[in-house]
């Protein structure tokens, strides 16, 4: 697989937890695994012993795919929610380019 958009990762996990997973579960999970994700850096930045068993690429993962799956059966679209977010963030911090420029000129080159 050469990319997976936000948009394709929204349907995936909107399908997958079409039923059963409420908000509060799964942001419950997105908690755990953020706290799995401080156990990693605290282990690569020596404040903890490293137990070799934990990897921050999975633990970003797991991260990622909970904060997806909330605002899919939510029916956020991220993409835009993204988007909108940068642009106010780049108004405020007197930012440029905001991510929609940047990915504009991206797609020019």
């Amino acid at each position: 697989m050469e990319h997976l958009t936000i948009q394709e990762l929204q349907s995936y996990l909107a399908l997958k937890y079409k039923e059963g997973r409420t908000s509060s579960a799964l942001f419950m999970k997105l908690v755990e695994e953020i706290g799995e994700v401080a156990e990693v850096l605290n282990q690569l930045e020596g404040r903890k012993t490293d137990t070799g068993s934990a990897s921050l690429e999975k633990e970003l993962a797991d991260v990622i795919h909970y904060a997806v799956a909330i605002a899919s059966i939510n029916h956020i679209d991220l993409t835009k929610a993204i988007v909108k977010k940068d642009q106010q963030a780049a108004i405020k911090y007197n930012q440029s380019p905001n991510l929609e420029e940047f990915l504009e000129q991206s797609r020019l080159d």
